[in-house]
């Protein structure tokens, strides 16, 4: 199946389609299933992807009734075409919006030209503060006072899409990062559920980002 933008149509039902794509244990997920069960939350999580077939979010969602795929980057000959794959898994279930929740790979061009603007991502710090992979034991090493959680919009650099929202999380004179990193997450869940909510309550994804969301 083709991942042209233009064959990728947004769904015409009431509730917007949203496909989660998770690396790991999937508790953001896990909180996205709890919100679209309730009715003042106008999404369904239509399906849940993952690189990795082990990974634990998926039999949650399993469990949840949820269908799951797995695109592993081990099955294909590069990353461009892993890449493709993922873009046909994804447009085969027509989203209107993909949250990558946990998702520890890249996207490429491929997913980014057929989802343009409607891939959202959420990240454990106060972007554009510590982007990758280790962004809580960097905010510890850097002697920060205050980190937190950023959701955003996901374009082709690391974690450097256009800000949505954030929340700020003090850091603790005896935290370590698993104990921050607990932490940033309770409020990561929060604030995941809660911009999803407003993007799909606002329509079509917007051509100029919102304005961040303060501390609250």
């Amino acid at each position: 199946m083709s991942a042209d933008a233009s064959t990728v149509q947004r769904s015409s039902t009431a509730g917007s389609r949203v496909v989660v794509l998770l690396s790991g244990a999937g508790t953001l997920c896990a909180a996205l299933l709890g919100a679209a069960a309730e009715p003042e939350h106008p999404f369904e999580i239509v399906a849940v992807g993952s690189d990795r077939p082990d990974a634990p979010g998926l039999a949650h969602a399993r469990e949840r009734g949820v269908e799951t795929f797995v695109t592993a980057l081990g099955e294909h000959a590069d990353r461009a075409a892993w890449d493709r794959a993922l873009a046909a898994e994804l447009t085969g279930r027509r989203p209107d919006w993909v949250v990558c929740a946990g998702f520890m790979k890249l996207l490429g061009p491929a997913v980014l030209a057929a989802f343009a603007g409607r891939v959202v991502n959420t990240h454990p710090a106060l972007l554009p503060a510590f982007p990758g992979a280790h962004a809580v034991r960097d905010a510890l090493a850097a002697g920060a006072r205050t980190t937190g959680a950023t959701v955003h919009l996901v374009d082709a650099g690391v974690d450097t899409g256009p800000v949505l929202a954030q929340r700020t999380v003090p850091v603790l004179p005896d935290d370590d990062e698993a104990r921050l990193h607990e932490r940033i997450k309770n409020v990561e869940r929060e604030l995941l559920v809660q911009t999803l909510a407003g993007l799909v309550a606002a329509g079509l994804p917007p051509t100029v980002a919102p304005n961040e969301e303060s501390n609250r």
